[in-house]
């Protein structure tokens, strides 16, 4: 194998802080040329948000590096020329998709990311007429994560809400995030190199860990972030389980090149 793909909330840092290890493990990646692109289903806030963030923690990382929902969201309404979008998602979200015109009706696409606390009735329900209205019109889920885990427990995610605005319209929608096949392709095709090439790092046993095995990647779980020990238990198997990323080097050392 020659690169890694990294999930960043609860493999990299939890709660606003560096997970230990994580540092001295990303410069051992640097180090030992094996290229690492992030992969995160945050849609709550921009990618040059998440790039500061990140230097913020100490972390020197390219911007380009990092592969978001938003990110990959764009790059697909461009290949269709699409335009004229009702985005669902956090205001600051919203400078990702500064290329294209905002629609509060007649909309062409509705685009669903994490709102968190700021999902109410009215919100969902306007989502659901714009979709309605409009067969023509396409739903866009900028990841489909289930919940994560924020210093008050765990917390509702994109996904549910996603599957709520499924189940009333009687569509499906394009996933643009994890778990989807198509997010771990952009993610392959931006590292130039095959699915048998690349491992993915992660804490969420479907998001990550099965996405990325559909996807014909091998897949390592950490037991940091949201991790359960039911996780263990399921029917999907990772290939590698780690305490936390920390134990990347040894793992990649005794297995990565056999």
């Amino acid at each position: 194998m020659h690169a890694v793909l990294c999930d960043l909330d609860g493999v990299v840092y939890q709660d606003g802080r560096l997970i230990d290890g994580a540092a001295a493990t990303l410069e051992w990646l640097h180090e030992h040329t094996i290229d690492c692109l992030f992969v995160t289903n945050t849609s709550s806030k921009p990618r040059q948000a998440v790039h500061a963030q990140l230097a913020d923690m100490g972390l020197q990382v390219d911007a380009e590096t990092i592969l978001t929902p938003a990110v990959a969201a764009c790059h697909w309404l461009h290949e269709r020329a699409l335009d004229n979008l009702a985005l669902f998602v956090p205001v600051a979200t919203r400078e990702d998709f500064a290329d294209f015109t905002a629609a509060e009706a007649d909309a062409r696409v509705v685009i669903v990311g994490d709102l968190g606390e700021d999902w109410n009735y009215r919100r969902l329900n306007h989502a659901f007429r714009l979709l309605q209205d409009n067969p023509q019109c396409s739903l866009l889920a900028l990841g489909m994560t289930r919940y994560w885990r924020s210093a008050a427990g765990l917390s509702l995610d994109t996904g549910p809400f996603v599957r709520a605005l499924e189940f009333a319209c009687g569509r499906t929608a394009t996933v643009l995030g994890k778990p989807a096949t198509d997010f771990f392709k952009t993610a392959l095709e931006k590292l130039g190199v095959t699915a048998e090439q690349a491992l993915m790092v992660g804490d969420d046993i479907r998001g990550d860990i099965a996405g990325a095995q559909q996807a014909g990647l091998k897949a390592a779980l950490v037991q940091t972030g949201k991790f359960r020990p039911e996780d263990l238990q399921g029917e999907t198997r990772p290939d590698a389980v780690l305490g936390s990323i920390a134990e990347l080097p040894d793992w990649w050392e005794r297995n990565a090149t056999a």
